[in-house]
């Protein structure tokens, strides 16, 4: 078994391979996601400016009104388009409900 300890770091070296390709603009900006043992995080980042556009966690909202959120500030801002960026962890679970809702709900990526 595979200790905590060493997954983690296997996810960040992931994570750091991956967004060496992956870069958001404030008209396409990058949708990051960090999971903790409790909570969940949300941002849409602009990498150019290194400004963080919309921030969402499950620490004020439950896990189904983060993308009610998220959709809500995005058209706000006027978003349509993302850059998905899952952070090195796998497609499925959480981040996989969590994607699917935003292409439902009209986001594209």
């Amino acid at each position: 078994m595979i200790k905590p300890i060493v997954k983690n770091k296997l996810r960040i070296t992931r994570h750091k391979r991956n967004r060496k390709n992956i870069s958001g603009t404030s008209t396409v900006p990058r949708l990051y996601i960090f999971k903790s043992l409790k909570n969940l995080y949300v941002n849409l980042v602009d990498d150019k400016s290194g400004n963080s556009l919309i921030s969402v966690s499950t620490l004020k909202t439950d896990t189904s009104d983060i993308v009610n959120e998220i959709v809500k500030k995005a058209d706000i801002l006027g978003i349509k388009k993302l850059v998905f960026d899952k952070s090195g962890y796998k497609f499925h679970g959480r981040i996989k409900i969590i994607a699917d809702e935003l292409r439902s709900k009209g986001l594209n990526f």
